[in-house]
């Protein structure tokens, strides 16, 4: 579905994409990280996106913010669920995927406030298209 709305000229928004699973399988779950990325350059085809926005939080913050919103630890899913030992090793793992490859990864200080993080993220997306 990607690649064929690239080719129309279309623009493609993710909201999850190979760094995720990177992130989650390989420095969350101790997956070998260099042996992911070929396979995801094989199943992307070099697909890769223009930009990635990493919306950058303390993973303590994170699971507090998804505990108000969902009304405590009863209404986690099963991610939201994991370890705060995972999130912390997910949260670096996407850190240093940015520092790797600084040209894609634009970080986002996600502890400001919904109208900071947003306007953050529209002057990125607005710099990016023009």
């Amino acid at each position: 579905m990607i690649r064929p709305a690239l080719e129309r000229g279309a623009i493609v928004l993710c909201d999850r994409f190979a760094d995720s699973t990177t992130a989650y399988q390989g420095y969350g779950r101790g997956f070998d990280i260099e042996a992911l990325r070929p396979l995801h350059e094989f199943a992307l085809g070099g697909t890769w996106p223009d930009i990635t926005l990493l919306l950058d939080l303390d993973a303590e913050l994170g699971f507090r913010r998804i505990q108000a919103r969902n009304g405590g630890a009863a209404g986690l899913d099963r991610m939201e669920r994991e370890s705060l030992a995972f999130h912390q090793r997910v949260v670096a793992g996407f850190r240093e995927m940015a520092g790797r490859w600084p040209e894609r990864f634009r970080r986002v200080d996600a502890a400001g406030t919904v109208d900071t993080v947003h306007e953050t993220i529209w002057t990125i997306v607005k710099e990016v298209l023009s």
